[in-house]
């Protein structure tokens, strides 16, 4: 029998499945009412307007490019109409400038392996994504906590990459309505944090999947858009934003995209073509359809509703979470983030609010680099009607307070 750990490579022990895929399973228990899967709601998608896409684009002359072999940067009406909506958010650029990925995790994927080499740090929030951890995990670098609002030095922070075998890389964040807090990062925290990677001569990893979900306040310009107003355009900057249609359209097609300088661009057309050669040329064909006829209608539709259920969710939590529970209150996104008391892990929560409370969420620890984290959750609403939120809420808040009584 082959014994496949003597041969596997060392980042292979970096690699842990992700707490939130095992989660979703539960998403197919009736019973269970859960805020786990940061997903979308699938009675939103904007079906009609794929049906209609994938009718055209196998119709006639489109078939034979939809269903053949394309270019890595990917399709390019698709690129032209990004780089349409980029400039919205204040940053100019062409199809040139924008690479199409096989959803916003490829991305990050392609970045840890262009810039980390083992030891290398890279700078994240504390929590982060997920997804962002298990997608640099494999490429073997160390991780610092970045805080753009606090006075620690870029030479502290070099000092601590040296001393772990490498450099600063990047910084990586989602400014806007993070996964998982929901918290957005102002406009001083981005130029702050600007300067910072100035100092460290490092890129910075702009995770911009929420970017269209703001159901309050003033919108923030994008960090790539400082960057480009402050280095005279885009060609100057070092900053990579990395865009999902994930949230909006269709998780399923897994499309997303890079937008950055061009010289780095080109770097990860590279990987892209060692990768897969491509994303899927139908579903590019497909998305560019869609996006240029529905989008704006589509994220009108999806705001209006993920606020009705992040409001009921933020009212049911004043309701019927006990003292000493603490919770952020996102302006957009699909998460809210739960500081539970001192001494109550999340985890062991989870099992016992499963089987007895029958509602789901995911334990907190799984966002921090270093494990830290035991007594915070995340809690999901955009998959979950107004109802059953307070519900789920009602009896999430229940046992909590049965368990901070007995001193669990």
């Amino acid at each position: 029998m082959m014994t496949w750990d003597a041969v596997l490579a060392t980042r292979a022990k970096r690699m842990s499945a992700s707490e939130i895929r095992e989660l979703l399973k539960l998403l197919d228990q009736p019973d269970i009412i859960s805020f786990a899967g940061g997903i979308p709601d699938p009675a939103l998608f904007p079906s009609e307007a794929f049906k209609e896409a994938y009718g055209t684009v196998l119709s006639g002359e489109g078939a034979s490019s939809g269903l053949q072999y394309s270019v890595s940067e990917g399709n390019v009406r698709l690129r032209t109409w990004l780089a349409g909506e980029m400039a919205k958010l204040g940053i100019d650029c062409t199809p040139d400038n924008i690479l199409i990925t096989s959803g916003s995790q490829q991305a990050l994927d392609f970045i840890g392996k262009l810039f980390l080499s083992a030891g290398d740090t890279a700078l994240v929030g504390w929590p982060t994504y997920l997804g962002a951890l298990q997608a640099f995990n494999a490429y073997e670098p160390n991780y610092d906590r970045l805080d753009p609002m606090t006075n620690r030095s870029a030479g502290d922070y070099r000092t601590a990459a040296a001393a772990a075998g490498g450099s600063v890389k990047f910084a990586y964040l989602s400014p806007d309505f993070a996964n998982p807090t929901g918290e957005t990062l102002d406009e001083a925290g981005r130029t702050r944090l600007l300067s910072l990677a100035d100092e460290l001569e490092c890129a910075v990893i702009e995770d911009g999947a929420y970017q269209s979900l703001r159901y309050d306040g003033e919108p923030v310009p994008p960090v790539l858009a400082l960057d480009c107003k402050r280095s005279g355009g885009i060609e100057n900057t070092r900053t990579l934003y990395c865009g999902s249609f994930s949230k909006t359209l269709s998780p399923g097609l897994r499309l997303g995209w890079v937008c950055g300088a061009k010289d780095v661009i080109s770097r990860l057309v590279l990987l892209k073509q060692a990768g897969d050669l491509h994303s899927s040329s139908l579903n590019q064909e497909a998305m560019a359809h869609v996006a240029e006829t529905v989008f704006e209608a589509q994220v009108g539709k999806i705001r209006k509703t993920y606020r009705e259920r992040r409001d009921a969710m933020l009212t049911a939590l004043e309701n019927h979470m006990p003292f000493g529970t603490r919770w952020t209150r996102p302006e957009g996104g699909m998460f809210v983030w739960v500081e539970l008391p001192e001494g109550i892990d999340a985890a062991a929560l989870l099992k016992t609010a499963v089987e007895e409370a029958k509602v789901a969420f995911v334990p907190g620890k799984a966002f921090f680099a270093d494990g830290s984290g035991t007594n915070t959750l995340r809690l999901s609403f955009s998959a979950t009607p107004p109802e059953k939120i307070t519900e789920g809420i009602s009896r999430l808040g229940e046992m909590l307070a049965k368990t901070d009584r007995c001193g669990v």
